[in-house]
């Protein structure tokens, strides 16, 4: 007789997967090659001599270093006959004392240098020749990569001051919490029509997050990129922190000042395709279209004009396994948002799929060295940083992608529940809140995997970008301009500002295991995000936060924030995304209402646009209820229709509804929302 403790690892993974979720049961065979794969992979990378997070230290070969008083700078350049380091030192020319060697057959290229050979801030790029061509290159592990403000041209930067900085926080840990983030973009974080910089960020946006109440700090497009507008997700230097904010030591000390104040901090990391410009990125880089991608069309993402990465090449694997290691390592990130994975994980990107079926899961459509390397990259995080955060961006639903790798899983913590914004955008734009069905809402927010934790939110950038809405906006639209004055009266305006509140809560409410929010939709920044391009005069004018708007007292918009960060702080208090478990005690889709418990504390909302209810009874334990959380309250700009601190005593009734005869009798103010707790 077999028992559990005699099979194998991926026999126990493969019991552990089917007990989750019997569907799998028909694609087990699947599952098992995809699990010995990854194990084989990691036999291959490392010989079983070193371990995964060792053999992701490209980054502490490649490049420019200070090596035994003075540099060593390598390269891999499979196809390239000639390398030549040119730049201020050698007046842009190809110079013999600046030629490189090639030292072995992979194509690495090698040159050392005396200390006075290259100085810091100096400015340089390759120029490497090929057959029948030549070009000039950013080092593909360049740590710091700046752009000429006159000419545009980027070049890679000798980064060596001579005081490097001195973290002050040293032994931080992930909070012991579940992960409430705050979504940033330090170039629009000001409010000046410019790019804005680490500095001011760490000094004028960061006090305010931290008085929001959230816990983790998530900073999108800090690897360089050429284009500002695509938001950071064209990536050219994937080891260079974007210049055009500051200075290394800036990046850092904007985390080690969050780190101080009890914020992890994690970044977006763009593996699911990169930049096409071929002197700033990969593309083309010794004279191939195929060193680091797939040849021919398999290497282009048509859709977004980018490449796309061959993730069953071992050059590649090493160069962004290295790429997760050096954020942890050299400014000491918390973990990461991996963007477009959907994209990398099937060869058509997944486009216009509804995924509806498991077949799609195990198709001959994945890309399975895409899925290898997510789990991979999930081992070399995890290993460097046992704490460390790792959070799927992910459409299709992808079975596993957050369930840890000693139970067959991918090794994400958290996956983001990507439907639930769409949801929410979907039915603020076709449907009168009048026709809202409360059992589609409560499916649509609670819908997800039992095996997987997740990270629920209302609205993020991708809501927020120009050709759509936020939802502040969907709401009430032009109104926003001319009444958000607290003296001025406007139906619209009080109906947004109720149905904001109410989305952001029953988001929070029912998530699985954390919320995000994205920076300025807390107060209800107007309008959409449109970075500068030739479209819009190359104008700054909507790539900025109106914080002025939030500081404004008589201005609607502090209602909101401070809404949200009792919100939150109530959250945390209750341990409410501790508890996994949702109750519904009521929904009734004529009344528009809405009763569910969770962490000892009962959640009621009325989402009906006119009626407001007397002596509504919902089915709760027995006992005795107080509010400790209105939206209704004048200190969130509502109409003050409850008692603070009012007090509801059970009652029998009749009959048991769901197996409960106890009830409280409540007033339900339209567009509204209560938490109760038991006293």
């Amino acid at each position: 007789m077999t028992t559990k403790s005699t099979l194998s690892t991926i026999d126990r993974q493969l019991i552990d997967i089917l007990s989750k979720d019997s569907y799998l049961t028909p694609y087990v065979q699947v599952i098992r090659r995809r699990l010995e794969k990854i194990e084989r992979t990691v036999e291959r990378l490392t010989q079983k001599q070193i371990s995964l997070a060792d053999f992701a230290s490209g980054h502490e070969y490649f490049g420019l270093h200070w090596y035994n008083g003075g540099w060593i700078f390598r390269e891999w350049a499979p196809n390239a006959d000639q390398v030549y380091l040119i730049g201020d030192m050698t007046g842009w020319q190809e110079d013999k004392a600046f030629a490189l060697t090639r030292i072995n057959q992979e194509g690495v290229w090698e040159i050392m240098l005396g200390p006075d050979q290259i100085k810091h801030g100096q400015h340089y790029r390759l120029r490497i020749h090929w057959p029948f061509g030549s070009g000039d290159r950013i080092p593909a592990y360049a740590r710091r990569v700046v752009q000429d403000p006159n000419t545009l041209i980027f070049c890679a930067q000798v980064w060596r001051p001579k005081r490097s900085y001195q973290w002050q926080c040293t032994d931080f840990k992930w909070p012991d919490e579940p992960v409430l983030i705050y979504e940033s973009h330090v170039g629009m974080a000001t409010e000046e029509e410019k790019v804005g910089t680490y500095r001011e960020f760490q000094e004028r946006v960061l006090p305010r997050i931290i008085r929001a109440g959230y816990n983790t700090l998530q900073i999108m497009a800090i690897p360089e990129h050429p284009y500002y507008g695509s938001f950071g997700y064209h990536v050219s230097s994937f080891f260079a922190a974007s210049s055009r904010f500051g200075t290394p030591e800036e990046l850092k000390a904007l985390i080690d000042t969050a780190h101080k104040a009890g914020l992890a901090v994690i970044m977006d990391i763009v593996h699911s395709h990169a930049a096409s410009n071929e002197v700033e990125g990969l593309s083309r880089f010794d004279g191939t279209p195929y060193q680091y991608f797939h040849a021919g069309e398999r290497g282009r993402h048509e859709a977004w004009d980018s490449r796309c990465f061959d993730y069953g090449k071992d050059q590649v694997l090493h160069f962004l396994l290295s790429n997760c290691r050096f954020w942890l390592d050299e400014y000491h990130f918390d973990g990461f948002r991996f963007d477009g994975i959907t994209s990398m994980l099937y060869l058509d990107h997944g486009l216009g799929e509804a995924f509806t079926s498991y077949d799609q899961y195990f198709s001959e459509r994945v890309d399975e060295d895409a899925l290898i390397y997510l789990a991979l990259a999930n081992r070399v995080i995890h290993a460097v940083r046992p704490d460390a955060m790792a959070i799927a961006e992910d459409i299709s639903g992808m079975p596993g992608l957050a369930s840890p790798q000693d139970k067959g899983g991918i090794g994400f913590n958290y996956r983001f529940a990507m439907g639930i914004p769409d949801h929410w955008i979907k039915l603020t734009k076709d449907t009168s809140d009048e026709y809202w069905h409360m059992g589609h809402i409560w499916y649509e927010l609670t819908n997800r995997r039992l095996d997987e934790k997740t990270i629920s939110y209302a609205e993020s950038h991708d809501q927020a970008l120009v050709g759509d809405k936020t939802l502040i906006f969907r709401l009430m639209d032009s109104d926003m301009y001319y009444d958000m004055h607290k003296n001025h009266q406007n139906l619209i305006i009080d109906r947004g500002i109720a149905l904001h509140k109410m989305i952001r809560l029953i988001t929070l409410a029912t998530a699985g295991s954390g919320y995000l929010n994205f920076m300025g939709n807390e107060f209800g920044h107007p309008e959409w995000i449109d970075f500068p391009r030739e479209g819009n005069n190359w104008s700054y004018h909507y790539a900025r936060r109106q914080w002025s708007l939030l500081d404004h007292k008589e201005l609607r918009y502090h209602f909101l924030a401070d809404f949200d960060r009792e919100m939150i702080t109530l959250a945390r208090r209750i341990h409410l995304l501790y508890t996994p478990e949702l109750h519904q005690l009521w929904e009734h889709s004529d009344d528009k209402i809405l009763a569910f418990i969770r962490a000892n504390h009962i959640l009621v909302f009325n989402f009906h646009p006119e009626r407001s209810f007397v002596d509504y009874r919902i089915p709760v334990a027995e006992g005795t209820y107080r509010i400790v959380f209105d939206s209704d309250a004048a200190k969130f700009g509502g109409h003050a229709r409850l008692n603070p601190d009012q007090r509801y005593v059970t009652r029998k009734g009749p009959f048991e509804i769901g197996g409960v005869r106890d009830f409280i009798s409540l007033y339900l103010p339209n567009r509204s929302a209560q938490v109760l707790a038991p006293v």
